[in-house]
């Protein structure tokens, strides 16, 4: 193939793409931008429906419940349990200051005894906490209230339906490519590879990013001390050993970026908590 034809079949391949990519999906904003500014419109694809995604995560919150409460780890110890359902009644209301639907959502919240340290929010508010981090990191509720709401900030931003509907887009110009540069499987994944350095992790730090912008302001409206939330990182990152890649290879910012984000953040929306308080 000559250099010309080539590069008419990548033009060929980047103008499909592109036009494909455009006629499935809208820019919108999800979330009002609040007090720390979160204003990014995010591509939806019109083909991955939000209400599709909150029924799929009650139908798998609803299984994942009934296999905790079988096995019998299922809000095992009373007193963490009533700690996060406590700290969820004060985060819930205040989530109005970014979506005003989002008071109403069908919200869950449960504890499962397990020594892995995490939790998280399903799109629609399906709430879970992971007994280990709260133990072995010893928190206290300020900083549950700092995962808490990080976890929140994706449902409330739909980062679910946006990762669905990039990596939907990316599938199609991806094999689209493929097809047109005649690469076969090998040069799909190679596209793979480089969309996921490139684009998709990328997109996956700007989402981490907001979640920890808008996890501060919603604990500071609940009255939590939203400085928790850098003392958090430094518990989680001394629990990781302070490894990781490269934040380049992360989808994660780095636990030094994170803090001073958030620490930044946090004295932004000090006046918010200093409110709640009183």
């Amino acid at each position: 193939m000559t250099r010309t034809g080539a590069a008419c079949r990548v033009q060929a391949w980047m103008a499909a793409g592109l036009v494909m990519m455009a006629a499935g999906c809208q820019s919108v904003q999800t979330t009002s931008a609040g007090a720390v500014g979160i204003d990014r419109k995010q591509n939806m694809s019109s083909l991955v429906s939000e209400a599709d995604l909150r029924k799929g995560s009650e139908q798998a919150y609803t299984q994942l419940i009934g296999q905790a409460r079988q096995k019998g780890v299922l809000n095992a110890d009373a007193q963490i349990t009533q700690r996060v359902r406590g700290i969820a009644q004060r985060m819930i209301p205040v989530t109005g200051a970014f979506r005003a639907d989002a008071p109403a959502w069908k919200w869950e919240v449960n504890v499962l005894q397990s020594e892995q340290l995490n939790a998280w929010c399903m799109p629609g508010g399906k709430i879970a906490f992971y007994s280990g981090i709260i133990s072995k990191l010893q928190l206290t509720d300020d900083e549950i209230a700092a995962i808490m709401g990080h976890e929140i900030a994706h449902a409330l931003r739909e980062h679910a339906r946006e990762r669905a509907s990039e990596q939907q887009a990316a599938g199609i110009v991806i094999g689209l490519g493929a097809v047109l540069l005649g690469a076969g499987q090998l040069g799909a994944d190679l596209g793979q590879g480089a969309y996921k350095v490139a684009v998709g992790m990328p997109n996956s730090r700007a989402h981490e990013t907001e979640a920890d912008r808008i996890g501060v302001e919603l604990a500071a409206r609940a009255g939590y001390d939203p400085r928790a939330a850098v003392s958090l990182w430094q518990k989680m990152a001394k629990a990781s050993g302070g490894g990781g890649p490269p934040q380049w290879l992360s989808t994660h910012p780095s636990a030094a970026s994170r803090q001073q984000d958030l620490g930044a953040y946090a004295a932004r929306v000090m006046p918010l908590y200093e409110q709640a308080k009183k």
